[in-house]
């Protein structure tokens, strides 16, 4: 079942896109061309790819191929928007420019279907994570950006390889609580946004979560080379209805 043609916005994140996930990414494009192409709008709020290493390495077959399809749905009017995850926070103005779509700061606030929404990846408010809060404030630094960038490509790709390794060693050994998000962040973010609504990623940990009269989506992360495959995405209706559809687009 397609996502219905009145839909005003889609959003997904966490799919980690890699050439070594092939079904990932074949679910990915077919996500695109099947229900993609029935929305206004596409928000891809963060970690759509597995690493980014920089904007230079835009040549490779498998980049190259995402880059064109997404380029391809924002050329049929679909309008697409672009957050940061912790992985691909090094995407930039040449990959917009080349997929057609806009780079979002977050938190970002907008209004969809009569409601106002807030979006963000969801990495800033896991605030109990200090270690990774203290890597995620140099990271996002423009003059670390700057300094990493000018290293060349093979270099950048073998520092990141090893944070990778690093981040899965460091994930064994981290409570649950302390991957999650803060209820105090939230709380935080719905203050300063005066949003009703909040739409993020980046836990893996797909549900609603009621905060007073204020509600907060999570989008699930895509998997479909490992048992048993997930995913999916958020729909919200002309009718401002927010609906959750699974990888085989019927509402979950």
């Amino acid at each position: 079942m397609a996502t219905p043609a009145r839909t005003l916005a889609l959003f997904i994140s966490d799919l980690h896109l890699q050439e070594s996930h092939p079904r990932t990414a074949e679910a990915f494009f077919r996500f695109l061309e099947e229900h993609a192409t029935h929305t206004r709008a596409l928000y891809l709020l963060g970690d759509i790819f597995e690493y980014w290493a920089g904007d230079d390495d835009l040549g490779t077959p498998f980049h190259a191929r995402v880059t064109s399809a997404l380029r391809l749905l924002a050329d049929s009017g679909v309008a697409l928007f672009w957050m940061a995850g912790n992985r691909d926070f090094l995407v930039g103005q040449g990959f917009a420019d080349a997929a057609g779509l806009t780079l979002l700061a977050e938190p970002y606030v907008t209004d969809i279907g009569g409601q106002r929404i807030a979006l963000v990846h969801g990495d800033a408010e896991c605030t109990l994570d200090t270690k990774y809060m203290e890597f995620r404030a140099m990271v996002r630094n423009p003059a670390w950006q700057q300094q990493f960038l000018a290293m060349p490509l093979e270099k950048r790709k073998a520092i990141i390889a090893g944070l990778r390794e690093g981040s899965r060693e460091a994930h064994t050994t981290k409570s649950y609580a302390i991957m999650d998000v803060t209820p105090d962040a939230i709380e935080a973010l719905f203050d300063a946004t005066g949003a009703a609504i909040l739409i993020h990623g980046h836990t893996h940990r797909p549900a609603l979560h009621r905060h007073g009269e204020r509600l907060r989506y999570v989008l699930p992360d895509w998997e479909l080379d490992a048992a048993p495959p997930r995913g999916g995405w958020i729909a919200i209706a002309e009718d401002g209805a927010i609906r959750r559809y699974g990888l085989d687009g019927v509402i979950a």
